[in-house]
């Protein structure tokens, strides 16, 4: 059985009826289904039809972050899909995969799976660092690109290196290096650590109550606090490493797909000035948008104003 079909009961302090399971495929006018891609199973919840937009969610979310964009999308006559990533969701948590190059082409991996050619990419937080990997390795998949609240994996890189505000904001991640540890903090109290960083990371327009619920419960499905962070472990790791050093030497090529880079000006965890200067990797039109009063979440604290932008940018890139 798949492990998205054991949900966890919601804790007995959460409003709401005490005898509703809570589960990571939840109603609304998307549909449900799982795609093969890459070697492993993925989760994804559909809308619409039209061209493909493809949401790939961040640390700690899941699909659910997308769900105003989701038929937003789909009223403005696209085919809105929000997919799970490796180990988080409705997904397939596998042992090993967890590295940049491979989440990446899971991503274009799901884009064939879903006959298409082609699909508009967006992606928030770890999987707008992922979109920007996917426009690099597999150009031809990416008709255009979002990227929200992620600086270029170059950029990051050296801000992690050399910009001691930027590693102050990524002291989470440092956390995550010890074995063990972090993934009982993550589940400990039902998730209230989860809670703790959404909070922390939001701006003044703070995530509603639901959906912190609903990620404090997505990370105590088994084996999610584990998965969620292995890619993070890579990122730090793989410094020194070759396969780090090689993974960003390839990042210096260029990006060929029309990019539109939205920032939180609030962002505690991407600061703006890190993630400023993507438009020097991207060869194609480039927009950045700095949203002010906004945290690390766009889609969630301002999903009006967000999903204006993002219809207008696929608009302009139909063709």
């Amino acid at each position: 059985m798949p492990l998205d079909q054991k949900p966890v009961p919601a804790p007995a302090s959460d409003p709401g009826p005490a005898e509703t399971a809570w589960t990571v495929r939840s109603d609304g006018p998307w549909t449900h289904r799982d795609l093969a891609a890459n070697g492993a199973r993925f989760h994804i919840a559909e809308v619409g039809e039209g061209p493909l937009v493809l949401l790939v969610h961040g640390w700690p979310e899941y699909w659910w972050a997308w769900r105003h964009q989701l038929t937003a999308l789909a009223e403005a006559g696209f085919r809105a899909v929000a997919l799970d990533l490796r180990g988080v969701g409705g997904s397939d948590r596998t042992p090993r995969g967890y590295d940049p190059g491979n989440l990446a082409l899971d991503i274009t991996g799901v884009i064939r799976s879903l006959g298409e050619r082609r699909a508009h990419l967006v992606g928030h937080g770890s999987g707008g660092s992922l979109a920007w990997v996917a426009a690099v390795m597999r150009p031809s998949v990416i008709q255009s690109l979002t990227v929200v609240s992620a600086a270029h994996p170059r950029r990051l890189r050296r801000a992690l290196l050399t910009d001691r505000r930027q590693m102050a904001a990524f002291d989470h991640v440092l956390g995550f290096q010890r074995p063990w540890i972090p993934e009982r903090r993550l589940v400990a109290d039902d998730g209230a650590l989860v809670a703790e960083y959404l909070d922390a990371w939001s701006g003044p327009n703070r995530l509603p109550a639901d959906a912190v619920r609903a990620y404090r419960q997505a990370v105590q499905i088994p084996s999610t606090a584990h998965c969620s962070i292995e890619p993070y472990r890579w990122l730090l790791r793989s410094m020194a490493r070759p396969d780090g050093i090689q993974f960003a030497r390839r990042m210096k090529k260029p990006i060929t797909a029309p990019t539109l880079h939205i920032q939180g000006a609030a962002d505690p965890v991407v600061l703006s000035h890190t993630a400023l200067g993507a438009g020097d990797y991207v060869e194609a039109p480039y927009r950045w948008r700095l949203l002010p009063g906004i945290g690390h979440f766009p889609h969630e604290e301002a999903p009006e104003q967000f999903s204006a932008e993002l219809i207008n940018w696929v608009r302009e890139h139909k063709a």
